[in-house]
């Protein structure tokens, strides 16, 4: 058996019995937080930095990969909870172009974490109705991963409810390089009018193209960082930043980021409701005046 998983099933009965002790409270806590939610008002579209998992494992002295597997039981509670709330979109940045630098090793099991996933939750996904995609340079993937993404996308292609999005060999500033391409080709073939690039344009060459863009960005183990994730469709997305490690992060978590996101006016550049009450009743002053 390998060292770092002989390490990883040692902590597990550790880890189980630390995740039993918190349930019960965590349990409470989100009743409380769900009460004070406005189901009206939803954010159509989730999107999340899931971050923590190797500072998760150092502080447990155990190897990086263990915590990249305890974070699937918050992907899961997360992924379960949106559904039931009835958020249209979940999006989970799971593997960045850049974390290809990291050891080939740690790499190497991640690739083999997220098939395990993939294969593993597939029932699931089908059971509550999600439709499964993929965004980011897949083909960059080992074949094995690529098939069995291709597989739940297909499996799933028909369902009718939440659409998960994990983002894998992902780059925000590759997205919109890619999108730049495709329209000028597009262009140089004759086949559009430059005059006619506008932002729903480059939106629908996006790989997102079709789905509302984020209202709410949440980002775990409190870095203030976008980290190159979904640079074009976040420009009004409202953050949420959370120190909570991703492998600690909990259905409480999320309503906490839902509540804070609808205490907000989001005026997308305009003025508050206020100020526009306020310029209303001076306008009708001065024409009754």
């Amino acid at each position: 058996m390998r060292p770092d998983r002989e390490q990883e099933q040692h902590a597990a009965p550790a880890a189980a019995a630390d995740s039993a002790a918190k349930a019960t409270t965590t349990a409470d806590a989100a009743t409380s937080l769900i009460d004070q939610i406005d189901f009206e008002r939803l954010p159509r579209h989730i999107a999340i930095i899931m971050d923590g998992n190797g500072r998760w494992a150092r502080q447990r002295h155990l190897p990086r990969i263990a915590g990249h597997r305890a974070g699937i039981a918050a992907v899961r509670e997360v992924l379960e909870t949106s559904a039931r709330l009835g958020i249209e979109v979940l999006t989970l940045y799971a593997f960045s172009r850049e974390n290809w630098s990291r050891p080939a090793s740690e790499v190497n099991a991640l690739m083999r974490l997220l098939r395990e996933y993939v294969d593993g939750e597939l029932t699931t996904l089908c059971e509550k109705n999600i439709r499964f995609r993929t965004i980011g340079r897949i083909s960059d993937l080992p074949a094995p991963v690529v098939e069995g993404l291709a597989r739940a996308e297909r499996a799933t292609a028909g369902n009718t409810g939440m659409t998960f999005l994990i983002a894998l060999s992902y780059s925000g500033r590759s997205e919109i390089v890619d999108a730049a391409v495709e329209i000028a080709q597009r262009v140089r073939r004759g086949q559009l009018d430059p005059e006619a690039i506008d932002e729903d344009l480059v939106s629908s060459t996006l790989n997102t193209a079709g789905l509302p863009d984020p209202d709410l960005l949440i980002r775990s183990s409190g870095e203030r960082r976008i980290s190159n994730f979904l640079l074009w469709q976040i420009a009004y997305a409202e953050l949420f930043i959370t120190p909570v490690l991703w492998p600690d992060f909990r259905r409480q978590h999320l309503l906490e980021a839902i509540v804070d996101f609808q205490a907000r006016e989001r005026r997308f550049g305009g003025v508050r409701n206020a100020d526009r009450r306020s310029r209303g009743a001076a306008k009708r002053h001065l024409l009754s005046s």
